[in-house]
């Protein structure tokens, strides 16, 4: 049985371009897609050019053409999300494909992203920064700028240093192929973070994290032919926010922000302990084993009714059993800061407060962060 692909198109003054580029898709491109059922979605917001008086009379000729008029023009985000609710509700779509009315998305790499979503994959980009991807040679420094620098310091935000920092090479393209079950479908269109270009950002950023198979395919940006680039003045600004919005409100992010917070807590407490039990004892490792204790006990009880609040351990005979088990996990902590710490002093001369941080910024702090996922407070 045949799945549903809608190519939505968001429109605004493209009455020079829209003629060919549906003739284009109906005639040239679709009709060489045989495992699919393809229709073209186009969302105009109300063109002053009467663009969808056009596509209104186009409608006549191509039963597979959809339209929805937006009264008023409110950027771009909103009308793809328009346009992605309505292909869902209306039109079942099975995928759904960003496109550009304008030919600077080739229409022969329609094909190439529903081929790659045959193969299994959920998520497929056209990428300009891939081996056979390209930008127009003519384009200024500034725009090419805009794309490389802006491109990288976008995902940079969002991803690093995790596996699709480096998977995903061109985070602003706006040529995609999105499956819709267990992926759009789980996405909240009507408040994305931004209504203008950098919704591209948004739902990149959920379809990662939505844990999509991710791909990418060359694509060859294109010049425009007709019409004015809807690339706004605070284009770079608005990419910037909603990368950082993304990374910021993600509940992998906050989760490891309260880590940090718990860990600063337990680093006080351990400098604290320390610095009284170096004046008690002579012996300097057991100053240092014992003044890690104290912050360990810190850290467990913090992070299990604040840090992982959601798989919050419970009952007296449950929390004695993890908290054993967490002093278990932390032997290689109290390992790794009693001999880092025994050799900066009495080898290397370094002082104890200058060096505590270090260790336990650098040493530490990774360590644990994996040992409480992986043992401590392990999702079911």
């Amino acid at each position: 049985m045949k799945q549903n692909a809608v190519i939505v198109i968001a429109t605004y003054n493209e009455a020079g371009s829209v003629s060919s580029m549906m003739e284009t898709l109906f005639n040239k491109i679709i009709p060489t897609i045989k495992n699919w059922n393809c229709k073209v979605l186009i969302v105009d917001d109300t063109s002053p050019d009467k663009t969808y008086e056009i596509v209104q009379n186009l409608q006549k000729k191509y039963k597979d053409l959809e339209l929805i008029i937006n009264p008023e023009k409110k950027g771009m985000g909103n009308a793809i999300a328009k346009g992605f609710q309505y292909a869902m509700d209306k039109l079942k779509a099975d995928v759904l494909i960003e496109f550009d009315c304008d030919f600077q998305h080739p229409p022969e790499d329609i094909p190439k992203l529903l081929a790659k979503i045959d193969e299994g994959y959920d998520f497929v980009i056209g990428s300009r920064k891939i081996a056979g991807g390209s930008v127009p040679q003519s384009w200024g420094l500034k725009r090419k700028f805009f794309t490389y620098v802006g491109g990288f310091t976008s995902r940079f935000i969002m991803f690093f240093p995790f596996k699709p920092f480096f998977q995903v090479t061109d985070p602003t393209t706006g040529l995609r192929a999105s499956r819709v079950k267990g992926f759009v479908d789980q996405i909240d269109l009507n408040n994305l973070y931004s209504l203008k270009f950098g919704y591209k950002i948004e739902l990149l950023f959920r379809m990662i994290q939505l844990k999509a198979r991710f791909a990418e395919i060359p694509l060859q940006f294109g010049l425009r032919e007709t019409g004015e680039s809807k690339i706004a003045k605070d284009t770079a600004k608005d990419i910037l926010t909603v990368s950082i919005k993304c990374r910021w409100f993600d509940p992998l992010t906050q989760k490891f922000l309260k880590f940090g917070t718990v860990g600063f807590v337990g680093y006080l407490v351990n400098a604290s302990f320390l610095s009284i039990f170096s004046k008690t004892w002579s012996i300097e490792w057991l100053a240092w084993l014992l003044s890690t204790e104290m912050a360990i006990i810190s850290n467990f009880t913090l992070n299990n009714i604040w840090t992982f609040k959601s798989q919050k351990i419970s009952g007296v005979t449950q929390v004695l059993s993890k908290f054993f088990q967490f002093n278990l996990s932390s032997v290689g902590a109290l390992l790794i800061q009693t001999v880092a710490g025994f050799i900066g002093v009495t080898v290397f001369g370094v002082n104890r407060q200058l060096l505590l941080p270090f260790v336990i910024v650098f040493l530490v702090l990774p360590y644990n962060w994996l040992m409480y996922n992986t043992f401590i407070w392990k999702k079911k």
